[in-house]
């Protein structure tokens, strides 16, 4: 590629942590993913971005995939070129803009000549869609029997109830505030950036459990602080926390370290669907905007079914 081709990466990626305030995370993951996109530009010997079509593009997400890139990550790999690629779109145009405000018809900006998106209909391979992990009804029941103790215990004992009761992401749990518990034996969630409001039920055992906390957390939380979940510190517990207290009772229980706070969540959601059958009710209960979201639960509950049908089916058992 041009030097001048290559200065565009810069502007691009300026563009992106200034004015779009992309993550450092994010921006390195951009920056090795647009490297790619040069070396393949190299080796074809195209110098400018103008030179690169949807065949061009097509090829350098097939041989991304021939290489062993996975296709979650020749996903994030093309998101990358389409936003790049918008970007010049963009630039194209408002030089052409300057162009024709300026009456000697010379150029304001150097332009890159890029009039369509070579990577907007290219499509990675699909991604095989993991089922998430869930707990059985026992396990479930095992990890959550803490022993006695402290203030601690009682507040963990609390949060892991409320997560498998009203099935609420790690990020609704922690956002969550004293006031945040209703009357009536609810909880008001908070989802995603517009701050959308969900009410959720809250189970009798949860109710119990967070009662005890209630009692406990004056003791702990400062003063002003409005969390319902807090750390020695008194004040919010983060997610990391949460994540570590999750872990040490999965292995104190002799769950092993593996259990996370999304486990609760699905669990939630598959023995509900396993015994209602609802889908909509536990869309709603969720918060997912999209039943399709919903419908991996389906998966897991006939996986359940199956199982049973291999292990009690005449035609199905192995023979021993």
């Amino acid at each position: 590629m041009t030097p001048a081709a290559l200065e565009w990466l810069r502007r691009f990626r300026s563009y992106m942590t200034t004015e779009r305030r992309l993550s450092a995370h994010t921006d390195s993951n951009y920056a090795r993913d647009l490297a790619a996109l040069v070396a393949y530009c190299d080796q074809e010997k195209l110098a400018d971005w103008n030179a690169l079509d949807s065949h061009h593009v097509r090829t350098f997400a097939a041989r991304s995939h021939a290489a062993g890139l996975s296709p979650r990550s020749i996903q994030r790999r093309l998101s990358a070129v389409r936003s790049f690629f918008d970007f010049l779109m963009r630039e194209t145009l408002a030089a052409r803009d300057a162009r024709a405000r300026d009456r000697h018809g010379e150029a304001a900006v150097e332009s890159p000549q890029v009039l369509a998106n070579p990577a907007r209909d290219i499509r990675a391979p699909k991604a095989r869609r993991s089922l998430p992990g869930t707990l059985d009804v026992d396990q479930m029941s095992r990890l959550l029997e803490l022993p006695p103790g402290d203030a601690l215990v009682t507040r963990d004992r609390a949060m892991m109830e409320l997560f498998y009761s009203s099935g609420l992401r790690l990020a609704e749990l922690i956002a969550l505030n004293v006031s945040d518990l209703l009357p009536d034996r609810t909880v008001q969630v908070l989802m995603g950036k517009g701050g959308k409001a969900r009410i959720v039920p809250v189970g009798s055992k949860a109710i119990e459990a967070l009662q005890a906390w209630l009692k406990e957390r004056p003791a702990l939380a400062r003063a002003d602080e409005t969390a319902l979940f807090v750390g020695r510190n008194g004040r919010r517990l983060g997610p990391r926390a949460v994540q570590k207290r999750v872990e040490y009772w999965a292995r104190r229980q002799g769950l092993g370290g593996q259990v996370h706070p999304h486990v609760f969540r699905h669990s939630f959601a598959s023995h509900l669907l396993e015994s209602s059958q609802d889908l909509r009710g536990v869309q709603e209960l969720l918060g997912h905007a999209n039943i399709a979201t919903t419908q991996i639960y389906t998966h897991l509950d006939f996986q359940h079914l199956a199982r049973i049908y291999d292990a009690a089916h005449p035609r199905a058992r192995k023979k021993v």
